[in-house]
């Protein structure tokens, strides 16, 4: 269900447009701004002192720029970066073969690190502290310890949920950055940076309703702008103006705070089928046909920090602002 909306904070492959206009530098980066600061002086402290940077590992709600920032962390570094998946990386020997084709100053970059098994990340400790692969070969009788020196490298670890990872994989890191859902100011800059970018003008008050319906993520705002240029070319003059990304928005049933009919059926769950909670988690996701980690990663971050949902010890409720935006009178559910 998640993979159809267009406003899913997870990549979908019709976003290969994102790759075009990633920026480069670090002081391209829009939004961010701690963690930005705070990586740009990292790494002029590594070059100064003609060292590898320490690894580095982004958590955050998916869609706020992990990837882009690895990208930009390299650039920077003027290295080389390689990319791999956590769930990719199944046997020691699929480990082995991404860090032996590192070079010296190289960055790694690992997305969903979180998903890697235990005994594969049992194997990355000594790569991150001592630049060396200890590992096992062969079976039964036949079995032997291969020991290879590896250059050293940066590991950029992403993660959407931290709190997956183990304490002793965690502790390796440096660097640990939290990033955080953009301000409509911020995702303001970026959908006019795209617009720059692709060559398609864009009203400042077209910008600012895109940014408002965006969820607080870049990724979503990329995507809706790509989406409301469409529009524009058959229903106006190429010109995105605030008419045409209202009418886009509403043809595509994302509404002025960024939800879809999705976040509606889990909201109207709750409150009708649950009397507004509290509920569990797995109630919730059975109720809607829903995985339990989809509405944990993907639904919930957002509903959270806008304030139409909250967290109990006993399970999730649905606030006063969530009768009040889906227009259920919060009294007469209450008695």
């Amino acid at each position: 269900m998640d993979d159809e909306r267009v406003i899913t904070n997870r990549e979908l492959e019709s976003d290969t447009f994102e790759e075009s206009i990633r920026p480069d530098s670090i002081d391209e980066y829009i939004g961010q701004k701690d963690v930005k600061e705070n990586i740009k002086v990292f790494i002029e402290a590594a070059k100064i002192r003609n060292e590898t940077l320490d690894h580095v590992l982004l958590y955050g709600p998916p869609g706020l720029g992990k990837t882009t920032l690895a990208n930009i962390i390299a650039n920077e570094l003027g290295s080389n970066l390689k990319t791999a998946s956590g769930p990719s990386i199944e046997k020691s020997g699929d480990l082995a073969a991404v860090l032996s084709t590192l070079e010296p100053g190289d960055v790694l970059f690992i997305d969903e690190i979180h998903r890697m098994p235990r005994y594969i990340e049992e194997i990355l400790y000594p790569a991150m502290e001592d630049f060396t692969l200890d590992i096992i070969v062969g079976n039964d009788a036949s079995t032997r310890n291969i020991k290879i020196d590896l250059p050293p490298f940066t590991l950029v670890g992403a993660t959407t949920r931290a709190g997956d990872l183990t304490g002793p994989l965690r502790d390796r890191f440096g660097i640990v950055s939290k990033l955080q859902y953009y301000t409509v100011e911020e995702l303001e800059q970026i959908i006019k940076r795209t617009s720059r970018v692709l060559s398609i003008p864009i009203n400042d008050d077209a910008a600012t309703e895109l940014a408002k319906r965006s969820r607080g993520t870049p990724r979503i705002a990329n995507r809706l702008f790509k989406r409301v240029r469409d529009f524009a070319l058959v229903k106006g003059d190429g010109i995105i103006d605030k008419d045409i990304v209202t009418l886009a928005l509403n043809r595509l049933k994302v509404d002025e705070l960024g939800l879809d009919e999705t976040d509606y059926q889990l909201l109207k769950a709750i409150i009708e089928k649950f009397n507004g909670g509290p509920v569990g988690i797995e109630s919730i996701a059975s109720s809607i046909g829903e995985e339990v980690t989809t509405i944990e990663d993907v639904y919930e971050p957002y509903l959270l920090q806008t304030g139409l949902l909250k967290r109990t010890p006993r399970g999730r409720m649905a606030t006063k602002k969530a009768y009040d935006h889906l227009k259920i009178n919060f009294q007469e559910r209450l008695f």
